[in-house]
């Protein structure tokens, strides 16, 4: 190929077509051209970008290991440019980029581009606006792979928290069709005993015990049995059944009640009586436990909802930071059992709302929070704290474990700088976070020593909430 065949060649091209046609010479007479084959490496992953690449035919693509293998993160065909760009600061690229196909590159060596800028303003304008393309989808698909981190990180904490309740629903729906079947035995062995208006009134009385009062659960499994044996007791002495202990110990029914009952029904009919009495509480206690565990879950996914409720605003707006760290704190409990870590949350009473992005923020919470956890060691103590400061609010992640060493301590908010074990953190997290944080007008820093980490996010008000506040 000519060089007047290459000028001709970039005269056409999709990005640089619109510049000089001497501007585009200068390009060719300093680039050489690289023919690829599919496989072959363009950069590679912590090597030194060699200079600027213009695609004229073919395709590469940028394959990127987040901690779940190779991704792609970006193609560029013919007609696009990529490597090192005029004013970019990239140095390394964070994968490795390779030829899909049979492919013609011109390259034009990094030691060229500060001559190139002088000489070809409406080149370097040009590749100016491409950096500033390639810097957004970088950070789209870093942000979006983060949350799939996240998000996935949290899937089996999750799955363990909705699995509780739902088991518990599922056990005691299988029981309650037994007792509700022996609680339709015991009401016609009741009305087979034709008792009298006095002694119906008496049987009033030991079913107001038994519903009056919420008793399941709230003593001790030592109190529980002490008093399910003393009722044992209390019927074996009247000769009675004793499989119907277990049902009236989960009852308020008391010994005064059960000896007005004795002494009011005789025989047989005390029997019937006190089995349709422990069939009912019984009842009553499942369906308290069913509702109980439906409640547990229906928290848990407004817990979820809340928290995922990501990119859904496209404008600041007030944010309620109360719910958006409870939500957060709640989807992570999962963790914080499994490691028995006590995680406090000291939110100022009557905190105002900040002006930001809901999703975002809840994203913020939860790499901070998530990364607190994996810091302490078991049993240790993350506190999640907030509180008004002037025309600011200020939200602290704090925790005991070992600290960030001061060596590192300014490089942990870079992208790809992790300190986790290979294959347990891709090196984005504090880098979005501080990320988002900027996107929701705030500020974030990091204090920390041996026992003690702290990472402070300040966030300004919304401005519907500024009244009443200090200047």
């Amino acid at each position: 190929m000519t060089p007047t065949d290459l000028v001709d060649l970039l005269a056409h091209h999709k990005t640089l077509g619109q510049a000089p046609r001497e501007e585009l010479a200068w390009l060719a007479s300093h680039g050489s051209l690289r023919q690829m084959q599919s496989g072959d490496l363009l950069t590679k992953k912590g090597s030194r970008v060699e200079g600027l690449f213009v695609v004229l035919s073919g395709r590469v693509a940028i394959f990127v290991d987040r901690g779940a293998g190779q991704h792609k993160i970006m193609e560029w065909r013919e007609g696009d440019v990529t490597g090192m760009l005029p004013y970019s600061r990239l140095v390394t690229p964070p994968g490795d980029t390779v030829a899909q196909e049979p492919t013609v590159i011109l390259a034009v060596d990094r030691d060229h581009l500060r001559s190139m800028i002088i000489e070809c303003y409406e080149v370097t304008a040009i590749l100016v606006h491409t950096m500033l393309d390639r810097a957004r989808v970088f950070t789209s698909s870093d942000l979006h792979d983060e949350k799939m981190v996240s998000l996935g990180k949290l899937s089996a904490g999750l799955a363990h928290e909705l699995n509780n309740p739902a088991s518990a629903i599922e056990r005691s729906a299988a029981a309650l069709q037994d007792r509700l079947a022996e609680s339709e035995r015991a009401s016609r062995a009741l009305g087979a005993s034709r008792l009298t208006d006095s002694q119906l009134a008496a049987v009033e009385a030991i079913r107001e015990a038994c519903t009056a009062t919420k008793v399941r659960g709230v003593r001790s499994p030592i109190e529980a049995a002490e008093r399910e044996e003393a009722i044992a007791d209390w019927l074996a002495d009247h000769g009675l059944d004793l499989d119907i202990a277990e049902g009236l110990a989960d009852s308020a029914v008391t010994f005064e009640g059960l000896d007005q009952l004795a002494g009011a029904v005789d025989g047989p009919a005390v029997n019937a009586v006190l089995r349709w009495a422990a069939a009912g509480c019984s009842v009553r206690g499942l369906a308290s436990e069913i509702q109980d565990a439906a409640m547990r879950i229906s928290g848990l996914v407004t817990a979820i909802k809340g928290f995922t409720h990501m990119d859904q605003a496209t404008v600041a707006e007030p944010v309620d930071l109360i719910e958006s760290l409870s939500n957060t704190v709640a989807v992570l409990k999962s963790k914080a059992r499994a490691k028995s870590v006590a995680v406090a949350v000291d939110v100022e009473p009557g905190l105002p709302r900040v002006r930001g992005f809901a999703g975002e923020l809840n994203q913020i919470w939860a790499n901070l929070i998530d990364n607190a956890l994996d810091a302490v060691p078991d049993s240790g103590r993350v506190e999640v704290l907030a509180n008004r400061e002037h025309q600011r609010l200020v939200v602290r992640v704090v925790d005991n474990g070992t600290g960030i060493p001061a060596e590192i301590r300014e490089r942990i908010f870079d992208p790809f700088f992790t300190t986790k074990p290979v294959g347990q953190g891709t090196g984005l997290g504090l880098d979005i976070v501080r990320r988002l944080v900027r996107h929701n007008d705030g500020e974030i820093d990091v204090e920390s020593q041996p026992g003690r980490t702290e990472f402070r996010v300040i966030l300004p008000l919304a401005e519907s909430d500024l009244a009443g506040g200090t200047p």
